[in-house]
């Protein structure tokens, strides 16, 4: 493709949902932000390590960062952690200053 074709291609906003099914990278904690209605947003944190149990580490990120959060269960990601907000940063920091992950492990979604 020319540069001027490559700039009139539609733009694909899931072509990286393709990419994450890829097994090199079925290790990695996915963060990402989803629009609510007017200024909320909702924090979503997927790919967490089955060893840890999800109801407790939900009630201690509820608790440390003073907001809502449910588990939804999806048939293709498994148990998802949803948090009301936009928390990604604050996630990050706590899964690696608890040595939950390592940061090379953890893949930040949005804007």
């Amino acid at each position: 493709m020319t540069s001027v074709e490559e700039l009139n291609a539609p733009f694909d906003p899931f072509a990286e949902v393709e990419e994450e099914k890829s097994p090199k990278q079925a290790n990695h904690i996915h963060l990402r932000i989803q629009q609510r209605n007017g200024r909320k947003t909702l924090t979503t944190l997927q790919g967490l390590p089955k060893q840890y149990d999800n109801k407790k580490i939900l009630k201690t990120f509820k608790k440390v960062f003073a907001c809502n959060g449910t588990i939804v269960d999806d048939d293709e990601l498994g148990e998802v952690l949803q948090l009301s907000g936009d928390q990604r940063l604050k996630i990050a920091e706590f899964l690696v200053k608890e040595e939950i992950v390592k940061k090379s492990e953890i893949k930040v979604h949005g804007f």
